[in-house]
């Protein structure tokens, strides 16, 4: 079993909780603990971010609980209405909705106090919550960042491998049809993680100017490189979903569709490889003018089938969306291209 840096890090932040609560004397110290676990966040901008709306949130639920409490006593009903108001007061403030599990609890642990001197045992519940949270925030700022530029490029590579091979093994009608529609609910579900990790690397800063800039312009590629990845899932489904009609077409516009499909899978494994820097710069000008030259051809035969009145218009129709993914999948790495070109340029460049 592997042991994950949110894993770890909600672990020492439960641990520094239950050794402040402590050296403070402030009992039990469980609830210091459980804020802090509600309190770790994924990254350190994240961290920086939601502190003081958590402060926030959790001093509005305090204040809420204590008035409530005194008002008209801890029946259960009271705790039910003080949650829902406090949510309600959470979302007209527009706070993260991350923050509301840890007020939540800061409403309930206040609200259980004893009425013996129940101010007295509110503001040390009150003051637990926020040592969990201070506890959070150190682990956060103290533990090492991971490096989500690796793991966006490398889920985002993985997926787009993948999704090269079915689009080739489409194109050839090769494809086992069973394995396919398993393999692309998989496909999905990674470009939804690989979307999740490029939100947390676009967070990640960088307080040298120049590395700042080194930064954004990765954002800007990676960004793109999702694109280019979602157009290519794009191409395999509308293949996929027109296998049948792709079928009953004639054979020169399949080889020109197979032709041109392999030749958009070696761009896309080419851009991806000037951006590892193991490649030339620059494409040469005939691999360039033969992809421009396939979508010429591709398109020209296709609309050319349209006026043949021996062919079944009905399959023309159905088959024209995959020839469009095809097209905007084009066009999404000629975009793709040039911005891996500029970002490579720039980091070239003397600093």
């Amino acid at each position: 079993m592997r042991l994950g840096a949110r894993i770890l890090k909600t672990g020492l932040a439960i641990v520094l909780a239950l050794y402040l609560a402590n050296w403070c004397g402030i009992t039990p110290p469980t609830f210091a603990a459980i804020a802090a676990a509600f309190a770790i966040q994924p990254s350190l901008f994240r961290t920086m971010r939601t502190f003081g709306h958590q402060v926030q949130a959790n001093l509005i639920g305090a204040i809420i609980g204590v008035i409530f409490v005194m008002a008209f006593g801890h029946e259960p009903v009271v705790v039910g209405v003080v949650v829902m108001l406090a949510i309600a007061i959470f979302i007209r403030l527009k706070l993260e909705a991350a923050i509301i599990p840890t007020s939540i609890v800061t409403i309930i642990i206040i609200m259980e106090a004893p009425e013996e001197q129940f101010l007295q045992f509110a503001s040390e519940r009150f003051l637990l919550v926020l040592i969990g949270i201070v506890s959070a925030s150190l682990v956060n700022l103290a533990f090492i960042p991971p490096r989500y530029e690796n793991k966006v490029y490398e889920q985002m590579s993985t997926t787009t491998d993948t999704l090269l091979e079915w689009m080739n093994l489409l194109a050839r009608r090769d494809a086992d049809t069973v394995a396919l529609r398993s393999d692309m609910r998989v496909q999905k579900d990674n470009l939804h993680k690989t979307q999740d990790l490029f939100a947390l690397f676009r967070e990640e800063r960088n307080y040298f100017r120049a590395k700042t800039f080194g930064q954004r312009r990765k954002v800007v590629v990676f960004r793109n490189m999702i694109v280019a990845c979602e157009k290519a899932y794009n191409v395999v489904e509308g293949l996929e979903m027109r296998a049948e009609d792709y079928a009953h077409l004639p054979s020169g516009i399949q080889n020109s569709v197979e032709e041109h499909v392999a030749a958009l899978t070696d761009y896309h494994h080419r851009i991806l490889l000037h951006y590892n820097g193991k490649v030339n710069a620059h494409a040469p000008d005939k691999y360039m003018s033969e992809i421009e030259a396939g979508q010429t051809s591709l398109t020209n035969l296709f609309v050319t089938l349209y006026e043949e009145t021996a062919f079944d218009l009905s399959q023309w129709h159905a088959f024209l969306p995959a020839i469009a993914a095809i097209i905007e999948y084009q066009q999404a790495l000629a975009h793709l291209d040039a911005l891996v070109k500029n970002q490579q340029a720039h980091d070239h460049e003397p600093q």
